[in-house]
């Protein structure tokens, strides 16, 4: 079901992990200025080809400058550790419970001068005794050697530097010998596919724009700051030399960043590189998910950007060949082809285009829910209030919006089926909100109660005999055998091209299944909508949920 997108040239690129080594002396405004240590680069191609980490000194001058107590990180092992060790800082972000959002610790990627890379840890309850600067090398003296992480893992080595009771650190302001700036390690398209849905290693991506939130990269491209930060990310359609292209996912600290980069250029800028990326199925197909760990880097910033801009100003003929939708159309089926692939023993959760008509709109249940205005998850009446049902949501007071949650008897020439239209499908559908819908029957129906169940409209008893091409989701419930109603994801217009918005994987809710066991209640009362008639849901990718945010120590 996934893209393929190979071509002769793809096919001879060889697919071993590739490592880059910097040791470029970096700006206050973190663009580096040189390097003596590059990429070395097979049949013209850089950054993603095959690549060695490069040193500036010999062994025999690092290990001159090393005393006896000092440590390389080659060398760390479990357990308390009474010996130094001289690295330099590259990056260091927060680990929050993804639940409560408390903070675990500081976690830290280091490299010393052999370019070997092992993640540092400083636990909750020390945050703040370090001061931490990016890109400054320190010396450490006494650490734990704790286990490295199973899941979400941004170096290879099997431990972790904790920083224990008795560490000390101190900066060194001129070291001995010189220590890469930074160390980058690059996966290409097939690797991702391959580690997709894994959560196991984090590697890094580097490669050219083609859209950013559906807009084509122009010189005349502005982006929605304000629509950025209230959605928390933004989505880049990427491609590295004549790859296919994928879903690039960028939230919070990322998305900003990214924003705040791409202004700074004088002109448009074109190649993108993002470390420690989450490859995972989303709508179907492959894409990559940015997490707390990861820092974004545009043309000149580094020096396998800056390699992969010489590769793309030589070969924009090969780039440019393939078209941004081509990774985001799903596999079109009949009705009888998804039941048949339903029932293979190899089957997984995917998305389909099905083309069919509406028979009937399936009446004797609720035709809509109300959600929590945060998350749309399912909100329910509360003592005094709405009360959301997502645990994760984080919103005290919770205002209640109606959502689709439609049935429909639905055939084609092969076979009949039951679909559930969840959120802005249903708008798809009736050109309406079913905030707009349930308003409009209390203002004609003052005299009924609040908690009176709205009718099914008109407005989508008008669509029965309408032929529709409808993106469904084969769901875990439906591989299990638990239903055979069909998700919704949305509806395209009868003319219109395969859309390039990213269709919905974890979106709240994600599928019907947890609302057919309870089809016939509506949760909450009508009366807890606020401005009903001018509310409006938010877009289905808003529901991705940030990878970074289900990170935690301990994997």
């Amino acid at each position: 079901m996934e893209p393929k997108g190979h071509s002769p040239i793809s096919s001879l690129r060889t697919t071993n992990k590739k490592t880059v080594a910097s040791s470029a002396s970096t700006k206050p405004n973190g663009k580096s200025v040189d390097s003596s240590a590059t990429a070395m680069k097979r049949n013209g191609k850089s950054a993603v080809s095959s690549a060695i980490p490069m040193k500036s000194n010999t062994s025999a001058a690092v290990s001159s400058a090393h005393d006896d107590k000092m440590m390389f990180f080659r060398d760390v092992k479990l357990g308390p550790q009474e010996v130094d060790l001289r690295f330099r800082l590259i990056h260091y972000w927060e680990a929050r419970n993804p639940n409560t959002k408390t903070l675990i610790g500081q976690e830290m990627l280091l490299i010393d001068e052999e370019g070997a890379v092992i993640q540092g840890y400083v636990p909750s309850g020390r945050v703040g005794s370090y001061e931490l600067i990016s890109g400054c090398v320190y010396k450490l003296k006494n650490f734990f050697g704790s286990r490295n992480k199973t899941q979400y893992r941004v170096s290879d080595h099997n431990a972790t530097v904790t920083f224990a009771w008795n560490s000390e650190l101190s900066v060194v302001d001129n070291p001995p010998v010189s220590i890469p700036e930074d160390r980058f390690r690059f996966h290409n398209y097939e690797e991702f596919q391959a580690n997709c849905d894994h959560k196991i290693d984090l590697y890094d991506y580097v490669g050219h724009m083609k859209l950013v939130n559906g807009q084509t990269i122009t010189d005349h491209i502005v982006l929605d700051e304000a629509g950025i930060a209230e959605k928390r990310h933004l989505c880049v359609h990427v491609q590295t030399h004549d790859g296919p292209v994928m879903k690039l996912y960028l939230w919070d600290k990322a998305a900003s960043d990214f924003c705040e980069k791409f202004k700074s250029y004088g002109s448009t800028p074109s190649v993108i590189l993002v470390t420690t990326v989450n490859p995972k199925h989303l709508g179907g197909t492959l894409a990559l998910t940015s997490m707390a760990s990861s820092r974004v880097f545009m043309d000149t910033d580094v020096q396998p950007s800056r390699d992969y801009l010489g590769w793309l100003g030589s070969n924009s003929e090969i780039a440019n060949k393939i078209n941004a939708e081509v990774v985001t159309k799903p596999e079109t089926a009949t009705l009888e082809e998804l039941f048949s692939y339903i029932k293979l023993p190899t089957a997984k959760v995917a998305w389909f285009e099905c083309t069919a008509t509406i028979d009937d709109v399936i009446q004797g249940s609720a035709w809509y829910y109300i959600s929590c205005d945060g998350c749309n998850s399912k909100a329910f009446k509360g003592p005094t209030s709405l009360i959301c049902n997502n645990k994760k949501c984080m919103k005290s007071e919770v205002t209640g919006v109606a959502q689709y949650l439609t049935r429909i008897s639905v055939y084609d020439k092969s076979e009949q089926a039951v679909f559930v239209i969840l959120g802005d499908a249903g708008k798809e559908l009736t050109g309406k909100h079913a905030s707009e819908l349930v308003a409009r029957y209390f203002e004609s129906n003052e005299s009924v109660e609040a908690d009176h169940c709205v009718p099914v409209p008109q407005d989508l008893l008008d669509t029965i005999g309408q032929t529709h091409r409808f993106i469904v989701k084969v769901s875990d419930h439906n591989l299990k055998g638990k239903t055979r109603t069909i998700t919704v994801t949305k509806i395209l217009p009868p003319e219109a091209p395969h859309p390039i918005e990213p269709l919905v994987e974890d979106a709240i809710p994600a599928t019907s299944d947890g609302f057919l066991k309870t089809g016939s209640e509506v949760s909450g009362s009508s009366s807890g909508l606020v401005d009903a008639a001018g509310g409006r849901v938010r877009k289905a990718s808003e529901g991705i949920e940030s990878d970074e945010a289900k990170r935690s120590k301990s994997g």
